[in-house]
């Protein structure tokens, strides 16, 4: 990869988990914690470069240097993203996002009778996928996959279908945890297996990453404009 200049860069990163409420005090969520999302932020500012942290509920301190806003829901978190991506460079969308919300949810606490509830759910706008295919040439844009089975295919697949340049697999001992084991695949390159670490410290890779494939974009758009432009080869999506 293209080694990058101290020049810095505008990071966009997701945290934490969002919530889809039922009702006024009920809703879904998921485990996430947040940690290594704040850990990103924390790591690109130390780095020199300027971070917007878009996060769900979270019990973490604000990433000190970070712009920070905070969401509750998916649509929230999309909303903010939008408004905020056409100004950053590097997207890292770490967040757990919720894949369904309540299609109905009531404006007031539901009593409990003795019958069945069924509950009925919708998907949610997918984040990533929204801000990638709506990026500039010279954007970069990183995701994570959290899998517990098939994990490299599935891994593979989110990156071809959703036109990442990266994908970061990790599994859910990773949750809550200071530590965890990743897992990279880049757009033009194979896998690479980072040894375990404190989430601080894989961070700041994750960051370096960033940096470096945004240096490579702007290296292949210097020579697009030079020799014409040039198609990016993705892997084939995986059937297994």
């Amino acid at each position: 990869m293209t080694q990058h200049n101290a020049k810095p860069i505008r990071f966009l990163i997701t945290a934490g988990p969002t919530r889809e409420y039922i009702d006024s005090v009920r809703y879904l969520s998921n485990d996430s914690s947040g940690r290594m999302g704040f850990a990103l932020a924390q790591a690109a500012v130390r780095a020199g470069h300027r971070v917007t942290l878009v996060h769900g509920p979270v019990a973490l301190a604000a990433p000190r240097g970070a712009r920070v806003v905070q969401v509750v829901s998916a649509s929230e978190m999309l909303q903010a993203c939008r408004a905020e991506w056409p100004r950053h460079d590097v997207l890292i969308k770490s967040a757990a996002v919720a894949d369904y919300t309540p299609a109905e949810p009531s404006a007031t606490k539901r009593k409990k009778t003795k019958g069945l509830w069924r509950l009925s759910l919708k998907p949610t706008s997918d984040i990533l996928a929204d801000l990638a295919l709506s990026r500039r040439p010279n954007q970069v844009a990183i995701g994570f996959a959290l899998e517990d089975q098939n994990e490299r295919v599935n891994a593979l697949n989110k990156l071809t279908r959703k036109r990442l340049d990266a994908i970061v697999l990790n599994r859910p001992a990773a949750i809550g945890a200071d530590a965890a084991v990743l897992e990279i695949l880049t757009a033009e390159k194979g896998w690479e297996t980072w040894p375990a670490g404190k989430k601080s410290t894989l961070a700041a890779r994750l960051i370096k990453l960033g940096v470096s494939l945004f240096a490579d974009k702007h290296e292949s758009s210097r020579i697009r404009e030079s020799s014409g432009p040039q198609i990016m080869k993705y892997p084939a999506i995986s059937r297994e």
